[in-house]
């Protein structure tokens, strides 16, 4: 199983960016998909997830209207649209993937079998 993250890089505070995030190796389509994010010096954080078919989504607060997960089941794709960066936006984001219920609540990424290497997003003032 090998997931690809791109799209990182470095803007200013109110710029966007779309992260994508390709699989292969799995049956994306069985899989929840999340994105998740380390601050410089701090640990891992929750950012997004979405459902198998993309029905449903879920977001940390801090990212809550500003950020959109979306995914293609046919190019085995999942997206991250960040609009209105902020420099605590800041981080190396991984995305995931896993084989469990939706309405299981996983806040540090326990729940996922599969990680990316990560992308970096640097956000400046």
């Amino acid at each position: 199983v090998q997931l690809v993250e791109s799209g990182g890089g470095l803007v200013q505070a109110g710029d966007s960016l779309r992260l994508s995030c390709a699989a292969s190796g799995l049956t994306f389509s069985s899989y929840v998909m999340g994105w998740f994010r380390q601050p410089p010096g701090k640990d891992r954080e929750f950012v997004a997830r979405i459902s198998w078919s993309g029905g449903r989504t879920y977001y940390a607060d801090s990212v809550k209207g500003r950020f959109t997960i979306s995914r293609d089941n046919a190019k085995n794709t999942v997206y991250l649209q960040m609009n209105s960066l902020k420099p605590e936006d800041t981080a190396v984001y991984y995305c995931a993937a896993g084989r469990f219920a939706w309405t299981i609540v996983d806040g540090d990424g326990g729940a996922y079998n599969y990680w990316g290497q990560g992308t970096q997003v640097t956000v400046s003032s």
